[in-house]
């Protein structure tokens, strides 16, 4: 069998690529893959470079690596695309999304996905994926895309809308990076649980979440689940080691909704309306809320980089371990025919009935030669789908301000996000939104500029 060609488009993310990568090569169909890798900044694709060659030795990987500061010769030919980058990065972007909301009056935790911040950041974003989209279809129209860009729902949305003939879905890790800290909140195996998970990007929900007992039966985890949190046995620390996530938010959800939510608590704190509130400092302290967590990681995160790099480059031999990814499953359940089954992000035809059709939804997808098979959930609880449908109201009008170059929608968004509208009147979220555009200028398009 020949080695397919994987196209690696930001690849300046080294400790991601080298998750991605150290995936791939451990697998026998894709040990001879040819690996692309591209990113504008050529300092960080040098250093990807040498640790990923460093990969290829560990695993006796045969393919070549070349690197690319530009799209087009990354992309020929290629038969994978795993695109993972950030647009305007942490400086000036994501320093400008939460300093003029926090100037305004409205806290928040990532800002990633949702929001004011999750909204200046998709619009900054859809112009480049939308350029790899139109390379694609031009050097590599039978590729399949791997989407790791967030704000994951918005970007894959416009991808497919823009672009419906390519292969394309949207992964993140929360659905099985969640099923493991569960696993061990309540002590027992990963490998013995058994779930079904659905609705949106950060907000599916384990619909059945089960344990496999000794006399080969499931039993239902949601009450022990239940009882773990009231005795205090549930959460446990953070499983990163980062104690100011401390994991209450989704517990406190759980209590009244049922199920559990995919997304960590600090992110599903700012999708909501009930937890950041101004003057609420108790309710901060209650549900031990990390305000500003992002740009915190982000300094931790650079501040760390070149430590953790020459770990990289000097270890004897480089440490490989088995990530939460998708990607590599994917890609070798593609190339080999060997099935998979993975949680993606998708257009909703007729997946989920309970929420419109077209709006991008987290089903769970066989994977084999015939292709990504997203599979039919049905309606689900109508209260999970209520709470979804929120989010999906600024996902729609942030996808449809883009599509038809319409400013206004850009308001109409922040004015019907949640957790802004419990923050800010309507007055107060207009002004915010001005200030975001001027503040961000050419990083966003002409027509959001006016």
């Amino acid at each position: 069998m020949n080695a397919p060609k994987i196209a690696f488009i930001g690849a300046g993310s080294t400790i991601f690529v080298k998750n991605i990568l150290g995936d791939v090569f451990q697998r026998p169909a894709l040990r001879g893959a040819d690996i692309a890798l591209m990113d504008i900044d050529a300092q960080r694709l040098a250093e990807s470079q040498i640790v990923v060659g460093r990969l290829m030795a560990a695993t006796g990987a045969t393919g070549r690596i070349q690197c690319h500061t530009t799209l087009r010769p990354a992309l020929q030919g290629a038969d994978f695309v795993v695109v993972a980058f950030q647009i305007g990065g942490y400086t000036p972007c994501t320093v400008t999304d939460f300093e003029v909301c926090a100037r305004h009056g409205l806290r928040q935790t990532i800002g990633d996905t949702l929001g004011p911040a999750g909204i200046m950041r998709a619009l900054r974003t859809f112009p480049h994926l939308w350029q790899l989209g139109e390379m694609m279809m031009a050097e590599c129209p039978q590729a399949t895309l791997l989407n790791y860009v967030n704000p994951m729902a918005m970007n894959s949305w416009a991808m497919y809308a823009r672009y419906p003939q390519l292969r394309q879905v949207g992964l993140c890790h929360s659905v099985q990076g969640t099923a493991e800290e569960l696993a061990r909140d309540l002590d027992i195996d990963p490998a013995q649980l058994r779930y079904r998970c659905a609705g949106i990007n950060h907000m599916a929900f384990y619909l059945s979440l089960e344990q496999r007992g000794e006399d080969g039966q499931y039993r239902d985890l949601y009450p022990q689940l239940q009882q773990a949190y009231r005795e205090g046995r549930a959460p446990k620390p953070n499983i990163h080691g980062n104690l100011r996530c401390e994991n209450i938010v989704r517990y406190a959800l759980l209590q009244k909704l049922g199920y559990f939510v995919t997304e960590s608590s600090e992110h599903m704190a700012e999708y909501t309306p009930w937890f950041i509130k101004p003057g609420r400092d108790d309710l901060i302290a209650r549900y031990r809320i990390p305000l500003d967590e992002y740009p915190k990681r982000c300094v931790e995160q650079m501040a760390n980089w070149q430590r953790e790099l020459a770990a990289y480059q000097t270890a004897q031999p480089i440490a490989i371990t088995p990530s939460q990814e998708y990607a590599s499953r994917i890609m070798n359940a593609l190339w080999s025919g060997e099935p998979e089954v993975i949680y993606g992000n998708v257009r909703n035809a007729g997946l989920i009935d309970n929420l419109p059709q077209g709006c991008c939804v987290e089903v769970p997808c066989l994977v084999d030669a015939n292709g990504i098979q997203p599979t039919r959930i049905g309606a689900l609880p109508s209260h999970l789908a209520a709470l979804m449908q929120t989010n999906i109201n600024v996902q729609t009008l942030v996808t449809e301000a883009a599509l038809t170059e319409n400013r206004e929608r850009i308001y109409h968004a922040a004015l019907l996000d949640p957790h802004t509208a419990a923050a800010l009147s309507i007055d107060e979220i207009y002004a915010l939104i001005d200030d975001l555009i001027a503040a961000h200028g050419e990083w966003l398009p002409a027509w959001v500029r006016g």
